[in-house]
C-alpha cells in the first residue's frame, strides 16, 4: 500500500533547534513590543510573526517534504490572507 508518499522524520536536534530559533524569535517580540519605535512596532511584529510561521509551516507541518501543488496552495492562501489584512491596514489608515 505504498502510495507515493514518504514517512519524513526529522532529528530531535533539528527539532530542538527549530525550538530554539521559535523561543528566540518570540523573545525578541517581547523585547521589541517594549520599545516605542512607532509605526514600526507592528509591522516588526508582523515580520517576526511571518517568519515563526513559516518555520512552523516547513518543519513541524512538514510542508518541507510536500509536493509543488500543496505549496503553491498555501502560498496563495498566505497571499490571499495579506492582501485582505493589507486592506484592513490601508481601511484604518485613510479614516
Amino acid at each position: 500500500m505504498d502510495d507515493g508518499h514518504q514517512n519524513h522524520v526529522l532529528s530531535y536536534s533539528k527539532l530542538a533547534l527549530v525550538l530554539g530559533i521559535l523561543i528566540g524569535l518570540t523573545s525578541i517580540t517581547v523585547i521589541v513590543s517594549r520599545i516605542d519605535l512607532g509605526v514600526l512596532n507592528i509591522w516588526i511584529a508582523i515580520m517576526i510573526a511571518a517568519i515563526k510561521s513559516s518555520f512552523v509551516l516547513l518543519f513541524f507541518m512538514h510542508l518541507k517534504y510536500e509536493s509543488k501543488l500543496v505549496r503553491i496552495s498555501v502560498v496563495g492562501t498566505i497571499g490571499c490572507l495579506t492582501m485582505l489584512i493589507g486592506f484592513i491596514f490601508w481601511d484604518i489608515s485613510f479614516r
